[in-house]
């Protein structure tokens, strides 16, 4: 299964226009990362059969606008499992659950959770030191999902790598 993991794009901060974490916005530049993601996963040929989403509005929107480009709309999922408090093996679970329809998987959330995860995927451990920027994109490959050692890292792409892809 390929596992795409996908930080949200910059979003506004709190403040007089928005007052909680969890209401906190894309901002322009964030609309136009999550729009080079985007074309680059489209020159990539990339697809995914599922789109999972922290319910967080900055992760939604970021998702929203990877699967609009794609034409994935119906694709996306919301679960409490990849917010910043989420558990990360149930968000294991819920994946393996569907994993015999799913060949390629998109996950949207948040740091530091999105690192740990692929740290602990990856390594066994959470503490590797990844570190996903804003729009940054993440690539494992793994046959049997797992809160363990079980995924091979296959590229962490930063924004700036993802746009020059689309130039």
């Amino acid at each position: 299964m390929d596992i795409y993991i996908l930080r949200h794009a910059e979003a506004e901060d709190i403040g007089p226009d928005c007052m909680t974490d969890a209401g906190r916005q894309l901002t322009a530049k964030g609309e136009r990362q999550s729009s080079d993601a985007a074309a680059a996963l489209r020159d990539m040929d990339v697809s995914f059969d599922l789109i999972l989403v922290s319910p967080l509005v900055r992760a939604r929107q970021t998702a929203g606008i990877i699967a609009k480009a794609m034409k994935l709309a119906k694709r996306i999922e919301i679960t409490d499992d990849l917010a910043p408090d989420g558990e990360p093996t149930a968000l294991v679970a819920a994946v393996n659950k569907r994993a015999a329809k799913l060949s390629s998987v998109l996950l949207v959330g948040h740091e530091p959770w999105l690192s740990r995860f692929i740290s602990q995927l990856v390594a066994g451990c959470p503490d590797l030191a990844i570190k996903m920027k804003k729009a940054g994109l993440c690539k494992l490959t793994a046959g049997e999902l797992r809160h363990d050692r079980c995924a091979t890292l296959e590229w962490l792409l930063t924004p700036k790598q993802l746009r020059r892809m689309t130039d």
